[in-house]
């Protein structure tokens, strides 16, 4: 079995030393920039992150390529270079859908709290009461309830807000108002006062956070975007948040990043930025996961976690 490996933002030996202790039947390729396919033996499995389109060609009988990490608009772009008939096969979560809920819990606390407000006043060595929010008047709606949407879901409910949810396809879960389609998104955003965004990034999504949408949202409403900064008009959002008709932001993803120095996101203080740490692959769940999949297409059994290419996700 060989396995070809590719991850520009990691050092390779230690995925390479946790694939062959997880599987030491195979024998284990590192792509580098530069290479050819003559440059590695032909591949039955490819690991990659960003991979180039350079490295997918030239395995006749390559059986899946598995993405290091959930979001796989990056490997999509990739179009025809892309091994026709040839499994795409995600994360499913390898601890990710707990950093998530985490990072979700936190924004939406530290808004209905008034942490940000009391933060600004630290800052002025302001000493003050500030009337504290209405749970009833704060619901959360969440854009996308996939595995990590479903996972923020569960957090959020201990803390009794409101929970709303939208996706493309019909999902039912406990406690959430579910909302479908294009037809119901306009219904969604406007009961929504704190808007938590983790969508696939697709062609369909690109840009749905701009000035029509977020307008939808009822004045006072409050943004958090874990998942692409693509989703995001910049300038609408930016201009929302001037006029008052959003109270702010915590952004951990950009459309540039790092998030250049002279972008006015920097600027604005009702804006909180941080950088694409929402949650990271976890290197000892992800080989745990992978090697197990690999397994089950040894065996010639089904697995979870590939791609609709024609959807995106």
């Amino acid at each position: 079995m060989q396995i070809l490996f590719y991850s520009p933002d990691n050092k390779p030996e230690p995925w390479l030393a946790g694939l062959a202790q997880a599987l030491p039947e195979a024998s284990l390729q590192v792509w580098q920039d530069g290479m050819t396919a003559t440059d590695v033996q032909p591949a039955d499995y490819i690991v990659a992150w960003k991979p180039p389109a350079a490295m997918l060609a030239g395995h006749p009988g390559l059986k899946a390529i598995f993405n290091l990490g959930a979001g796989v608009d990056a490997i999509l772009q990739l179009g025809d270079a892309l091994p026709p008939n040839v499994p795409l096969v995600r994360l499913d979560d390898a601890g990710m859908a707990v950093q998530m809920a985490e990072y979700a819990t936190y924004a939406i606390l530290r808004h209905f709290r008034r942490f940000d407000d009391f933060e600004l006043q630290a800052q002025q060595q302001q000493w003050g009461f500030l009337k504290p929010n209405d749970k009833a008047d704060f619901s959360v709606g969440i854009l996308g309830l996939g595995v990590l949407g479903s996972r923020i879901a569960a957090a959020v409910q201990h803390f009794g807000f409101p929970l709303r949810g939208w996706s493309r396809s019909r999902k039912d879960l406990p406690g959430v108002a579910c909302f479908a389609g294009d037809g119901e998104l306009d219904e969604f955003l406007s009961g929504t006062r704190i808007l938590v965004c983790v969508l696939p990034l697709t062609a369909e999504t690109t840009h749905i956070l701009n000035r029509s949408t977020l307008e939808k949202l009822p004045k006072g409403a409050y943004l958090i975007n874990i998942a692409r900064g693509a989703h995001v008009a910049e300038s609408d959002l930016l201009a929302l948040i001037k006029s008052g008709h959003l109270a702010g932001a915590t952004l951990d993803v950009f459309r540039n990043e790092p998030l250049p120095r002279q972008h006015p996101f920097w600027q604005e203080p009702r804006i909180s930025v941080t950088p694409h740490i929402s949650a990271l692959t976890l290197r000892e769940n992800s080989i745990n996961q992978i090697a197990g999949k690999i397994r089950a297409l040894q065996r010639g059994e089904p697995i979870a976690g590939i791609v609709d290419q024609s959807k995106g996700y």
